[in-house]
């Protein structure tokens, strides 16, 4: 009688859980890399959305204008820049604001930043000279944001944490553009991340 050939339950056996060992490895290999893709997504949106706030910044800053702003109740005069603590980080007239529909408006706008519960907010106002009524226009431009810091450097190359400098006065302060800003933001995840731009 000839004899059947064919595995023996223990060969079946190992080679069953070879597959398996070798499934649970390409399973866990795949999982890896998904989570690797997931990540790396994940940090090419936080980088996106960190280069758009600082080329906002940017075109904004490039553009500062000489044209002061009256203050709230048109009693006095806020400088065309404007650093200062207890008010925003930074406020100030930009020029090149286009206008394609031709609308009944200037060509300079006031913007102004600042940091509001870990948020960098970018606020504009939809008239120059504003009043107590008029509400500014807030765009949140980044998040994750411990800290902001803004140096001005004027045409001496000397560097000021609030602007105009105190030894200016009159209208020469009220008109006075730094030579450059530097405007550094401290992320919770990136840490200082800063951009320096000459204004003039």
């Amino acid at each position: 009688m000839k004899q059947e050939l064919g595995f023996t339950l223990v060969e079946l056996l190992v080679a069953m859980a070879i597959v398996a060992v070798i499934g649970i490895m390409a399973l866990t290999g795949l999982s890896n890399v998904i989570q690797q893709q997931s990540i790396a997504q994940e940090r090419s949106g936080r980088w996106r959305e960190i280069q758009f706030a600082m080329r906002v910044i940017s075109q904004d800053l490039a553009q500062i204008h000489p044209r002061p702003t009256r203050e709230e109740f048109g009693e006095a005069w806020i400088g065309s820049v404007n650093a200062n603590p207890n008010t925003y980080a930074l406020e100030f007239t930009r020029g090149g604001w286009a206008n394609p529909a031709v609308l009944p408006r200037g060509s300079v706008l006031r913007v102004a930043y600042d940091a509001e519960d870990n948020t960098l907010i970018r606020f504009n106002w939809s008239v120059m000279d504003r009043t107590a009524v008029t509400p500014p226009i807030r765009t949140v431009l980044l998040t994750g944001v411990e800290e902001i810091s803004v140096r001005l450097i004027d045409i001496n190359g000397e560097a000021h944490l609030e602007w105009p400098p105190t030894t200016m006065s009159g209208m020469s302060a009220l008109i006075a553009r730094p030579r450059a800003v530097e405007f550094r933001i401290n992320l919770e995840d990136f840490g200082w991340i800063w951009r320096s731009v000459e204004t003039s």
